[in-house]
């Protein structure tokens, strides 16, 4: 596979790491009620995510709600929200940037920009994951000192949203790594071309034998 190819491989990689941020950043799934230890049968489940927490009851209906204000979120989730836009924007322009100098497309020219460009955004797709994994990170981390604390009545346990962020945090990173790694490199042209007029030149002076 040629470079072209990887290129393509690393552009829809960004575009699977960027719909399953979005999701990630959409549903109220970080968080959820645990069962474990005497809470066996419960009558509602209890969601939370980056904007609303939900209540689902045993027989199936949800009832949401947004947040009051930002002040009522943990200091995790409070991160979370601008570390997870952030992400999805730097994504976003990323794949633009990749799509201007790419080899599969004719945006640039030939030549060292277009290596420099696809190098920008092959950073740019893995800064968005970084930005990604820490908050995910963090939000889990904290769920899991919560759980393991005595002090604390109140369980949840990690949504399928701390899963999905970790997994599209990865696909960022690898894509972004394709992307620096197979960029347009500069070819090599350390020769110089001469070029001769049509007259043959001059020759050497000739000598007279007897």
């Amino acid at each position: 596979m040629g470079a072209a190819g990887v290129q393509i491989v690393a552009v829809a990689l960004t575009i699977v790491g960027l719909v399953a941020a979005i999701i990630c950043c959409a549903l109220p799934r970080w968080k959820e009620s645990s069962f474990s230890g005497d809470n066996i049968v419960t009558a509602q489940v209890t969601q939370e995510g980056l904007w609303m927490s939900c209540v689902v009851q045993s027989t199936g209906q949800m009832q949401c709600k947004m947040y009051d204000s930002m002040l009522v979120l943990a200091r995790d989730l409070q991160a979370a929200r601008a570390m997870v836009i952030i992400s999805c924007v730097l994504s976003i322009l990323g794949l633009l940037v990749t799509f201007a100098g790419s080899d599969f497309t004719t945006c640039v020219e030939e030549g060292p920009a277009k290596g420099k460009i696809v190098l920008v955004s092959g950073i740019m797709i893995i800064v968005s994951g970084l930005m990604l994994m820490v908050p995910v990170s963090w939000s889990a981390n904290t769920v899991i000192s919560a759980f393991y604390d005595p002090n604390n009545p109140r369980k949840m346990e990690l949504g399928p949203c701390i899963f999905l962020g970790w997994a599209a945090s990865v696909l960022f990173i690898i894509a972004g790594g394709l992307l620096c790694f197979f960029r347009p490199r500069e070819s090599n042209s350390n020769y110089s071309a001469k070029y001769y007029s049509g007259q043959q030149p001059a020759s050497a002076p000739t000598k007279n034998y007897v």
